[in-house]
Protein backbone atom coordinates (compact mmCIF):
# COMPACT_ATOMS: atom_id res chain seq x y z
CA UNK A 1 0.00 0.00 0.00
CA UNK A 2 2.73 2.66 0.70
CA UNK A 3 4.35 1.42 -2.34
CA UNK A 4 1.59 2.53 -4.22
CA UNK A 5 0.98 5.49 -2.61
CA UNK A 6 4.66 6.54 -3.35
CA UNK A 7 4.08 5.60 -7.29
CA UNK A 8 1.47 7.39 -7.35
CA UNK A 9 2.46 10.92 -5.39
CA UNK A 10 5.85 10.82 -7.60
CA UNK A 11 3.54 10.57 -10.93
CA UNK A 12 1.52 13.52 -9.78
CA UNK A 13 4.83 15.57 -9.34
CA UNK A 14 6.11 14.27 -12.69
CA UNK A 15 3.26 15.76 -14.14
CA UNK A 16 3.56 18.51 -12.11
CA UNK A 17 7.00 19.11 -13.50
CA UNK A 18 5.89 18.97 -16.99
CA UNK A 19 3.15 21.66 -16.27
CA UNK A 20 5.81 24.13 -14.77
CA UNK A 21 7.82 23.41 -17.95
CA UNK A 22 4.75 24.06 -20.26
CA UNK A 23 3.69 27.28 -18.19
CA UNK A 24 7.23 28.54 -17.62
CA UNK A 25 7.76 28.84 -21.95
CA UNK A 26 3.80 29.01 -22.94
CA UNK A 27 3.58 32.38 -20.20
CA UNK A 28 6.48 33.73 -19.67
CA UNK A 29 9.59 33.04 -22.24
CA UNK A 30 8.30 32.64 -25.57
CA UNK A 31 10.37 29.80 -27.73
CA UNK A 32 10.09 27.76 -30.74
CA UNK A 33 8.73 24.29 -30.79
CA UNK A 34 12.23 22.42 -30.95
CA UNK A 35 13.59 24.00 -27.88
CA UNK A 36 10.22 23.01 -26.10
CA UNK A 37 10.22 19.62 -26.94
CA UNK A 38 14.14 19.50 -26.06
CA UNK A 39 13.02 21.06 -22.24
CA UNK A 40 10.70 18.02 -22.25
CA UNK A 41 12.95 15.18 -23.23
CA UNK A 42 15.83 16.95 -20.30
CA UNK A 43 13.24 16.75 -17.70
CA UNK A 44 11.38 13.08 -18.78
CA UNK A 45 14.97 11.89 -18.62
CA UNK A 46 15.77 13.43 -15.39
CA UNK A 47 12.41 11.64 -14.41
CA UNK A 48 13.63 8.10 -15.84
CA UNK A 49 17.20 8.68 -13.99
CA UNK A 50 15.65 9.27 -10.42
CA UNK A 51 12.38 7.40 -10.02
CA UNK A 52 11.70 4.82 -13.11
CA UNK A 53 10.11 3.74 -16.23
CA UNK A 54 6.44 4.22 -14.85
CA UNK A 55 6.82 7.94 -13.50
CA UNK A 56 8.73 8.49 -16.98
CA UNK A 57 6.01 7.20 -19.12
CA UNK A 58 3.63 9.23 -17.39
CA UNK A 59 5.31 12.35 -17.78
CA UNK A 60 5.96 11.39 -21.56
CA UNK A 61 1.67 11.26 -21.85
CA UNK A 62 1.15 14.61 -19.96
CA UNK A 63 4.27 16.23 -22.33
CA UNK A 64 2.83 15.01 -25.66
CA UNK A 65 -0.59 16.67 -24.39
CA UNK A 66 0.98 20.10 -23.67
CA UNK A 67 3.29 19.92 -26.79
CA UNK A 68 0.46 19.35 -28.47
CA UNK A 69 -2.38 22.00 -27.36
CA UNK A 70 0.06 24.77 -26.40
CA UNK A 71 2.66 25.03 -28.73
CA UNK A 72 1.88 23.35 -32.18
CA UNK A 73 -0.85 24.83 -34.44
CA UNK A 74 -3.90 25.59 -34.17
CA UNK A 75 -3.12 26.59 -30.52
CA UNK A 76 -5.72 25.35 -27.70
CA UNK A 77 -6.86 22.19 -29.64
CA UNK A 78 -5.44 18.56 -30.15
CA UNK A 79 -5.49 19.02 -33.83
CA UNK A 80 -2.83 19.29 -35.70
CA UNK A 81 -2.85 21.08 -39.19
CA UNK A 82 0.61 21.08 -40.46
CA UNK A 83 2.45 17.18 -41.66
CA UNK A 84 5.35 18.98 -40.52
CA UNK A 85 4.05 19.19 -36.76
CA UNK A 86 3.49 15.83 -37.43
CA UNK A 87 6.73 14.63 -37.74
CA UNK A 88 8.05 16.72 -34.86
CA UNK A 89 5.27 15.32 -32.69
CA UNK A 90 6.34 11.68 -33.79
CA UNK A 91 10.30 12.34 -33.05
CA UNK A 92 9.15 13.85 -29.99
CA UNK A 93 7.26 10.65 -29.05
CA UNK A 94 10.17 8.03 -29.99
CA UNK A 95 13.12 10.44 -28.90
CA UNK A 96 11.06 10.97 -25.25
CA UNK A 97 10.40 7.03 -25.52
CA UNK A 98 14.08 5.77 -25.96
CA UNK A 99 15.98 7.93 -23.88
CA UNK A 100 13.79 7.24 -21.13
CA UNK A 101 13.92 3.39 -21.54
CA UNK A 102 17.80 3.58 -21.99
CA UNK A 103 18.09 5.78 -18.84
CA UNK A 104 15.14 3.34 -17.03
CA UNK A 105 17.16 0.46 -18.11
CA UNK A 106 20.77 2.13 -16.81
CA UNK A 107 19.22 2.42 -13.62
CA UNK A 108 17.94 -0.99 -12.85
CA UNK A 109 21.34 -1.86 -13.99
CA UNK A 110 23.25 0.27 -11.56
CA UNK A 111 20.56 -1.05 -8.91
CA UNK A 112 21.25 -4.79 -9.91
CA UNK A 113 25.01 -4.25 -9.55
CA UNK A 114 24.82 -2.42 -6.14
CA UNK A 115 22.81 -5.29 -4.64
CA UNK A 116 24.99 -7.72 -6.06
CA UNK A 117 28.10 -5.91 -4.57
CA UNK A 118 25.77 -5.89 -1.25
CA UNK A 119 25.61 -9.42 -1.17
CA UNK A 120 29.27 -9.90 -2.06
CA UNK A 121 30.17 -8.48 0.71
CA UNK A 122 27.73 -9.83 3.13
CA UNK A 123 29.20 -13.37 1.56
CA UNK A 124 32.48 -12.45 2.50
CA UNK A 125 32.25 -11.41 5.98
CA UNK A 126 29.74 -14.80 6.45
CA UNK A 127 32.95 -17.22 5.08
CA UNK A 128 35.49 -14.76 7.47
CA UNK A 129 33.02 -15.46 10.55
CA UNK A 130 32.38 -19.23 9.97
CA UNK A 131 36.17 -20.15 8.80
CA UNK A 132 38.69 -17.67 10.17
CA UNK A 133 36.80 -17.21 13.72
CA UNK A 134 39.23 -18.85 16.77
CA UNK A 135 37.18 -21.79 18.95
CA UNK A 136 34.30 -23.38 17.16
CA UNK A 137 31.90 -21.06 15.41
CA UNK A 138 30.70 -23.30 13.20
CA UNK A 139 28.56 -25.62 15.47
CA UNK A 140 24.93 -25.10 14.13
CA UNK A 141 23.43 -22.60 16.39
CA UNK A 142 26.88 -20.21 15.57
CA UNK A 143 26.04 -20.90 11.80
CA UNK A 144 22.68 -19.62 12.41
CA UNK A 145 23.45 -16.65 14.26
CA UNK A 146 26.36 -15.55 11.65
CA UNK A 147 24.07 -15.90 8.70
CA UNK A 148 21.25 -14.02 10.80
CA UNK A 149 24.00 -10.87 11.50
CA UNK A 150 25.46 -11.15 7.90
CA UNK A 151 22.19 -10.55 6.38
CA UNK A 152 20.05 -8.79 9.01
CA UNK A 153 17.43 -11.41 9.15
CA UNK A 154 14.68 -11.69 11.66
CA UNK A 155 15.12 -15.35 12.30
CA UNK A 156 17.41 -18.21 10.89
CA UNK A 157 17.37 -21.92 11.78
CA UNK A 158 19.76 -24.73 10.78
CA UNK A 159 18.72 -28.29 11.23
CA UNK A 160 21.98 -30.81 12.11
CA UNK A 161 21.25 -34.04 10.10
CA UNK A 162 23.84 -35.79 12.24
CA UNK A 163 22.46 -34.91 15.39
CA UNK A 164 18.92 -34.54 14.21
CA UNK A 165 18.49 -30.84 16.42
CA UNK A 166 17.11 -27.65 15.32
CA UNK A 167 19.20 -24.22 16.20
CA UNK A 168 17.54 -20.84 15.87
CA UNK A 169 19.16 -17.02 15.95
CA UNK A 170 17.00 -13.95 15.78
CA UNK A 171 14.51 -13.12 17.76
CA UNK A 172 11.20 -15.28 16.55
CA UNK A 173 11.15 -18.87 16.45
CA UNK A 174 8.60 -20.56 14.11
CA UNK A 175 7.87 -24.24 15.50
CA UNK A 176 6.07 -25.45 12.23
CA UNK A 177 9.28 -25.05 10.40
CA UNK A 178 10.94 -27.98 12.32
CA UNK A 179 9.15 -30.29 10.31
CA UNK A 180 9.97 -28.61 7.00
CA UNK A 181 13.80 -28.54 7.90
CA UNK A 182 13.90 -32.11 8.20
CA UNK A 183 11.73 -32.82 5.29
CA UNK A 184 14.12 -30.63 3.08
CA UNK A 185 16.73 -32.38 4.60
CA UNK A 186 15.65 -36.12 3.57
CA UNK A 187 14.77 -35.44 0.47
CA UNK A 188 17.50 -32.56 -0.59
CA UNK A 189 15.10 -30.24 -1.99
CA UNK A 190 13.87 -26.63 -1.62
CA UNK A 191 10.33 -26.13 -0.11
CA UNK A 192 8.36 -22.51 1.00
CA UNK A 193 6.26 -22.14 3.64
CA UNK A 194 4.62 -18.93 3.69
CA UNK A 195 7.49 -15.95 3.97
CA UNK A 196 9.77 -18.85 5.05
CA UNK A 197 12.37 -20.63 2.43
CA UNK A 198 13.90 -23.29 3.25
CA UNK A 199 16.49 -25.13 1.32
CA UNK A 200 18.73 -28.33 1.77
CA UNK A 201 22.45 -28.39 3.03
CA UNK A 202 24.43 -30.59 0.82
CA UNK A 203 28.32 -31.60 1.38
CA UNK A 204 29.44 -34.21 -1.86
CA UNK A 205 26.08 -34.20 -3.09
CA UNK A 206 24.95 -35.62 0.20
CA UNK A 207 22.46 -33.70 2.28
CA UNK A 208 23.55 -32.85 5.84
CA UNK A 209 21.22 -30.69 7.16
CA UNK A 210 18.69 -27.94 6.35
CA UNK A 211 17.92 -23.80 6.41
CA UNK A 212 15.15 -21.51 7.02
CA UNK A 213 15.66 -18.18 6.23
CA UNK A 214 12.93 -15.56 5.30
CA UNK A 215 12.15 -14.44 2.04
CA UNK A 216 13.98 -11.29 1.96
CA UNK A 217 14.42 -10.72 -1.75
CA UNK A 218 17.90 -12.50 -2.11
CA UNK A 219 18.35 -14.25 -5.27
CA UNK A 220 18.53 -18.00 -5.60
CA UNK A 221 22.21 -18.09 -6.17
CA UNK A 222 23.04 -16.38 -2.95
CA UNK A 223 20.40 -18.37 -1.11
CA UNK A 224 22.61 -21.24 -2.38
CA UNK A 225 25.98 -19.51 -1.67
CA UNK A 226 24.41 -19.36 1.86
CA UNK A 227 23.82 -23.19 2.02
CA UNK A 228 27.05 -23.81 0.99
CA UNK A 229 29.47 -22.06 3.43
CA UNK A 230 26.79 -23.57 6.10
CA UNK A 231 27.76 -26.79 5.26
CA UNK A 232 31.63 -25.64 5.50
CA UNK A 233 31.09 -24.45 8.79
CA UNK A 234 28.85 -27.70 10.00
CA UNK A 235 31.63 -29.76 8.51
CA UNK A 236 34.83 -27.88 10.23
CA UNK A 237 32.96 -28.02 13.34
CA UNK A 238 32.40 -32.33 13.00
CA UNK A 239 36.27 -31.97 11.99
CA UNK A 240 37.13 -29.72 14.86
CA UNK A 241 35.54 -32.27 16.79
CA UNK A 242 37.36 -35.30 15.16
CA UNK A 243 40.40 -33.60 15.93
CA UNK A 244 39.68 -33.04 19.51
CA UNK A 245 39.53 -36.23 20.24
CA UNK A 246 42.17 -37.26 19.15
CA UNK A 247 44.21 -35.00 20.83
CA UNK A 248 42.63 -36.18 24.05
CA UNK A 249 43.34 -39.58 23.21
CA UNK A 250 46.68 -38.84 22.32
CA UNK A 251 47.30 -36.90 25.44
CA UNK A 252 45.95 -39.78 27.41
CA UNK A 253 48.58 -41.92 26.00
CA UNK A 254 51.66 -39.75 27.05
CA UNK A 255 50.26 -38.99 30.55
CA UNK A 256 49.77 -42.88 31.02
CA UNK A 257 53.25 -43.40 29.28
CA UNK A 258 54.89 -40.41 31.30
CA UNK A 259 53.14 -42.66 34.74
CA UNK A 260 54.46 -46.13 33.63
CA UNK A 261 58.38 -44.22 32.89
CA UNK A 262 57.79 -42.91 36.76
CA UNK A 263 57.03 -46.42 37.64
CA UNK A 264 59.21 -48.20 36.23
CA UNK A 265 62.25 -46.01 37.27
CA UNK A 266 60.91 -46.94 41.33
CA UNK A 267 61.36 -50.69 39.92
CA UNK A 268 65.52 -50.76 38.10
CA UNK A 269 66.50 -48.37 41.05
CA UNK A 270 66.62 -50.58 43.45
CA UNK A 271 67.18 -53.90 41.39
CA UNK A 272 70.31 -51.54 39.71
CA UNK A 273 72.00 -51.05 43.44
CA UNK A 274 71.81 -54.71 43.85
CA UNK A 275 73.58 -55.42 40.61
CA UNK A 276 76.37 -53.04 41.63
CA UNK A 277 76.62 -54.64 45.16
CA UNK A 278 77.02 -58.12 43.48
CA UNK A 279 79.01 -56.67 40.88
CA UNK A 280 81.40 -55.46 43.47
CA UNK A 281 81.60 -58.50 45.73
CA UNK A 282 82.77 -60.65 42.88
CA UNK A 283 85.82 -58.44 42.69
CA UNK A 284 85.91 -57.28 45.84
CA UNK A 285 87.34 -60.50 48.20
CA UNK A 286 90.76 -61.88 47.57
CA UNK A 287 91.68 -64.96 47.73
CA UNK A 288 90.86 -68.97 46.97
CA UNK A 289 87.82 -68.85 49.18
CA UNK A 290 86.02 -66.39 46.86
CA UNK A 291 85.64 -69.18 44.45
CA UNK A 292 82.55 -70.45 46.17
CA UNK A 293 81.18 -66.84 45.92
CA UNK A 294 81.39 -66.19 42.35
CA UNK A 295 79.10 -68.48 40.79
CA UNK A 296 76.50 -67.08 43.84
CA UNK A 297 77.18 -63.37 42.59
CA UNK A 298 76.75 -64.06 38.75
CA UNK A 299 73.30 -65.45 39.33
CA UNK A 300 72.56 -62.48 42.00
CA UNK A 301 73.47 -59.96 38.54
CA UNK A 302 72.07 -61.97 36.46
CA UNK A 303 68.80 -61.82 37.98
CA UNK A 304 69.04 -57.90 38.35
CA UNK A 305 69.69 -57.91 34.50
CA UNK A 306 66.58 -60.01 33.80
CA UNK A 307 64.50 -58.40 36.42
CA UNK A 308 65.71 -54.65 35.87
CA UNK A 309 64.45 -55.31 31.65
CA UNK A 310 60.88 -56.58 33.01
CA UNK A 311 59.72 -53.12 33.66
CA UNK A 312 61.27 -51.56 29.96
CA UNK A 313 58.98 -54.19 28.32
CA UNK A 314 56.28 -53.15 30.17
CA UNK A 315 56.39 -50.06 29.47
CA UNK A 316 56.84 -50.59 25.65
CA UNK A 317 54.12 -53.14 25.74
CA UNK A 318 51.59 -50.15 27.13
CA UNK A 319 52.81 -47.43 24.93
CA UNK A 320 52.28 -49.78 21.99
CA UNK A 321 48.60 -50.08 23.56
CA UNK A 322 47.89 -46.60 24.18
CA UNK A 323 49.04 -46.00 20.23
CA UNK A 324 46.82 -48.54 19.30
CA UNK A 325 44.30 -47.23 21.04
CA UNK A 326 44.41 -43.75 19.92
CA UNK A 327 44.30 -44.93 16.11
CA UNK A 328 41.59 -46.63 17.16
CA UNK A 329 39.56 -44.24 18.40
CA UNK A 330 40.54 -42.00 14.90
CA UNK A 331 39.48 -44.85 13.50
CA UNK A 332 35.94 -44.93 15.13
CA UNK A 333 35.71 -41.49 14.33
CA UNK A 334 36.26 -41.49 11.06
CA UNK A 335 34.13 -44.24 9.81
CA UNK A 336 31.26 -42.91 12.02
CA UNK A 337 31.31 -39.77 9.56
CA UNK A 338 31.28 -41.77 6.69
CA UNK A 339 28.44 -43.79 8.17
CA UNK A 340 26.27 -40.35 8.15
CA UNK A 341 27.46 -39.34 5.05
CA UNK A 342 26.34 -42.76 3.04
CA UNK A 343 22.83 -42.99 5.62
CA UNK A 344 22.08 -39.33 4.02
CA UNK A 345 22.77 -40.56 0.57
CA UNK A 346 21.06 -43.21 1.08
CA UNK A 347 17.83 -41.62 2.40
CA UNK A 348 18.47 -38.95 -0.40
CA UNK A 349 18.36 -41.92 -2.68
CA UNK A 350 14.84 -43.31 -1.14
Amino acid sequence: MNHRAFLIARIALSAAAIAAVTLLYARFVPVNPTTVALSYVVVILLIATGWGIAEAVAALLVATVCFNIFFLPPVGTLTIADPQNWVALVAFLLTAIVASQLSGRARKRTREALARQRDLERLYALSRALLLSPGRPSMPAAVARQIADSFDLETVAVFDHRTDTVSWAGPMEVAAIEEKLREAARQAVSLRDGPILVVAIQLGGAPIGSLAIPDAGLTDTVVQSIANLAAIGLERARGQEAAASAEAARRSGELRATMLDALAHEFKTPLTSMKVAAADLRVSVPGRATRNWRPSSTRTSIACRRSSAIPSKWCASIRVTSSCAAISTISRISSRRRSDNSSSGSTDTR
